[in-house]
C-alpha cells in the first residue's frame, strides 16, 4: 500500500501532543500548515472515502468532508463560559450523522469517531435524548422485548441511567435496567497504532456495521427511516 492510503500517521497525534504543551494561538498559527497536513487533510480524506461505504450500512448517513461545517468538528474550543481558556481541542471529533434528523444530532442514531492518542473511540446510538425521544425508546423496549434482547446479546449499551425507574413505566419489568437508561450508546475502541494503519477505514467500518442493530432499533423507535 502506498503512504496516501495511510489516513493518520504518527504526527497526527504527535501534533495534538505538541498543541497541549503550546495551546495558544501563537504556537498554532505558526504551526497550521502542520496542522493541516497531518490533520484536516486526512481527516477530510478519511470522511470522504467513509462516506460512501457507510451508505451501505445506511442510505441516511451523511458524510459532509468540509473543512468547516460539516462531519469535522472543529478545532477552535468555545471558551464562552469555561474556565479553561485554552483556545484549541487537542482531539479530533468526526460525526456521521442521520440525515433526517430533526433536532441536535446526538438524539438521532449515527456515528461519532473522538480521536485522542489513547483513547481513540468509535460511538453509536443517541446520546441525552429529549423526553418524547426517551419515551419512544423505552415504548418500543416494552413492545419488542425480544428484539431488544436479541441487540443487547449482540452489542454492549452504555450510558447515564436514571437511580430510580422512570414514571410510567412498572419497576419490575425484566427489563428494567435499560429502561432506567439515559443514553443508548455503544462504543468500541482503537490503539494508537490501529489509527495510524493503513486499514483504519476498514476497521472502523467493521465497528460500524456490529454496532448497526442498535442504530437500527433506535431509529425504528424514533420513527427514522433507516
Amino acid at each position: 500500500m502506498t503512504e496516501k492510503s495511510k489516513y493518520f500517521t504518527t504526527d497526527f497525534f504527535g501534533f495534538f501532543s505538541d498543541l497541549a504543551k503550546n495551546n495558544s494561538k501563537e504556537w498554532f498559527t505558526k504551526n497550521k500548515e502542520r496542522y493541516e497536513n497531518a490533520v484536516q487533510e486526512p481527516s477530510l480524506r478519511f470522511i470522504r472515502d467513509a462516506g460512501p461505504r457507510l451508505q451501505k450500512i445506511s442510505p441516511y448517513l451523511v458524510a459532509d468532508a468540509k473543512p468547516f461545517g460539516g462531519s469535522l468538528s472543529r478545532i477552535y474550543r468555545d471558551i464562552r463560559f469555561s474556565p479553561d481558556k485554552s483556545p484549541y481541542k487537542t482531539e479530533v471529533g468526526i460525526h456521521f450523522w442521520h440525515a433526517k434528523a430533526t433536532g441536535p444530532e446526538e438524539m438521532a442514531p449515527g456515528y461519532y469517531l473522538h480521536m485522542h492518542s489513547g483513547e481513540t473511540m468509535a460511538h453509536s446510538g443517541v446520546w441525552h435524548p429529549d423526553a418524547s425521544t426517551l419515551k419512544k425508546v423505552r415504548d418500543r423496549i416494552v413492545d419488542e422485548p425480544d428484539a431488544w434482547k436479541v441487540i443487547r446479546s449482540r452489542v454492549a449499551v452504555e450510558g447515564d441511567s436514571l437511580k430510580r425507574p422512570p414514571p410510567g413505566y412498572d419497576p419490575n419489568h425484566p427489563l428494567i435496567q435499560d429502561l432506567r437508561r439515559k443514553d443508548f450508546v455503544s462504543s468500541r475502541s482503537f490503539r494508537d497504532n490501529q489509527v495510524t494503519s493503513p486499514q483504519f477505514l476498514d476497521s472502523f467500518l467493521e465497528v460500524c456495521e456490529s454496532m448497526d442493530p442498535l442504530n437500527r432499533f433506535l431509529a425504528g423507535a424514533i420513527g427514522l427511516p433507516w
